[in-house]
């Protein structure tokens, strides 16, 4: 059997991840966001093709574009001109020039190409497409390949602000070496437990290596200490799932409570079945509520927590004030947001304005088109017909005669007074409406165009 590459299997782990319905997220795919660099993003209405496919290489140990435009994708690795099982597609959409669609490439027929990605029928899905949409198939470049073989626990979590942010907190929070013989962790040094780095070495703990393993623990390195809470705690405890802010303060109880454990107070706090597992119902509870409803109800089942551990009388002074600490840093990540959303959006606007410049560019580059007149006739305006319709039915009955055409009184008597008026009525409102609407789309000028008639 061959392997496929990392990316790819990081890609099918989430097949069958849907967009919600109605005002609620999937917070799988709000994740995905998150994961290159867009945490203010909270919908999964967003256009998150190319996000899908930047949070997979990435977790296969990848640089992405970290960009939400699919077409970023073109300037990203290198060029392949056969098939390759696993090979970043990029394909075009509609007429923009800018927009496009992204996946990975799982086969092809002779017509089309077939692709695992998402928002593919609003879901992760495999699904075919023309080949006459295809733009180009990119490889990663070599060294980025042979580095993505590499298990770096930490990979992810490099690019990571919102970890970055919850780790550097959570060290200070936890503080240097300890050993107390009061903690029922016990030893412990920068919040990691001799248990918890014995299990990260693989190495048993007995009476044999008791010893030994607290001298590594005095003297873990920072790397280290990084692997261990991504995997242990961040990941485990599905933290890239939650809105920032929830994320922040739930990393901090997972540390402080372990992962199932701070599962527990979350599900507490919302209100659903205490079963340790972050699921669709823990998951729908917390979508209920907004991120300040969460924070609050969650810290005050911490507090309660705290209270009934018979170390409280020792302990219980030092975990309130942290509970307060973090949730005063949680609340700042959600002010934060607003600005990260507005900066976000700017971000866009800049890469569709590069997008179609680089576009362009391309178009007067390349062999010479005809191009577009800037003016149009005045047959093809529906402002000049909209006004000419209106004259003719409202105007001309009046001034008609002048011209030797003549609405006389025996014509209304014979067609109908009432059936005259009711289509000159409708005539100047068809008339007016389509003057308003021309003038509310004419982009162009007019030109004359000599016009001969027949009688």
């Amino acid at each position: 059997m061959l392997e496929q590459p990392p990316w790819l299997a990081a890609a099918w782990a989430e097949l069958g991840q849907r967009e919600v319905r109605g005002s609620a997220d999937n917070a799988r795919i709000r994740a995905l966001f998150r994961e290159v660099g867009h945490p203010a993003i909270l919908h999964d209405e967003v256009a998150w093709c190319a996000a899908f496919v930047g949070a997979c290489l990435e977790r296969g140990g990848l640089a992405s574009t970290r960009s939400l435009m699919a077409r970023s994708y073109l300037r990203w690795g290198d060029d392949v001109s056969a098939g390759r099982i696993g090979a970043v597609a990029v394909l075009s959409r509609g007429r923009d020039p800018a927009a496009g669609h992204v996946g990975f490439l799982m086969g092809e027929t002779p017509t089309h190409v077939v692709l695992l990605g998402g928002n593919q029928g609003d879901a992760v899905s495999v699904a075919a497409y023309p080949k006459t949409r295809l733009l180009g198939l990119r490889w990663p470049a070599a060294a980025a390949a042979k580095s993505a073989g590499r298990k770096e626990a930490g990979t992810r979590a490099a690019g990571d602000a919102l970890f970055d942010e919850a780790l550097a907190h959570v060290l200070e929070m936890e503080g240097g070496y300890t050993d107390d013989p009061h903690d029922p962790g016990g030893p412990t040094n920068r919040g990691i437990t001799l248990a918890t780095y014995a299990a990260w070495q693989g190495v048993r703990l007995n009476a044999a290596t008791r010893s030994g393993l607290k001298a590594e623990l005095r003297r873990i390195g920072a790397d280290v200490v990084r692997d261990i809470y991504f995997a242990r705690y961040w990941s485990l405890a599905h933290c890239s799932e939650m809105a920032p802010a929830l994320a922040f303060f739930h990393f901090d109880a997972a540390v402080n409570h372990g992962v199932t454990g701070a599962m527990r107070l979350l599900q507490r706090a919302v209100g659903t079945d205490v079963d340790g597992e972050i699921g669709p119902n823990t998951r729908a509870a917390i979508g209920r509520l907004s991120v300040e409803q969460c924070l609050e109800r969650y810290a005050e089942v911490r507090r309660a927590r705290y209270r009934a551990l018979p170390h409280f009388w020792r302990f219980g002074r030092g975990w309130l004030r942290r509970v307060d600490t973090t949730l005063a840093r949680a609340r700042k990540v959600v002010r934060a947001g607003a600005g990260a959303q507005q900066a976000t959006d700017q971000v866009q606007e800049k890469e569709m304005s590069s997008m179609n410049e680089s576009v362009r560019m391309q178009e007067q580059s390349g062999p010479v088109q005809q191009q577009e007149s800037t003016t149009k006739w005045w047959g093809q305006s529906i402002t000049i017909w909209g006004a000419m319709i209106t004259a003719l039915s409202t105007v001309l009955p009046a001034i008609g005669p002048a011209f030797g055409v003549d609405i006389t009184g025996d014509l209304v008597r014979e067609a109908g007074e009432g059936i005259v008026l009711t289509v000159q009525a409708v005539g100047g409102l068809i008339g007016t409406l389509m003057t308003i609407y021309g003038r509310m789309r004419a982009s162009t000028g007019l030109t004359q165009r000599s016009m001969q008639m027949k009688l």
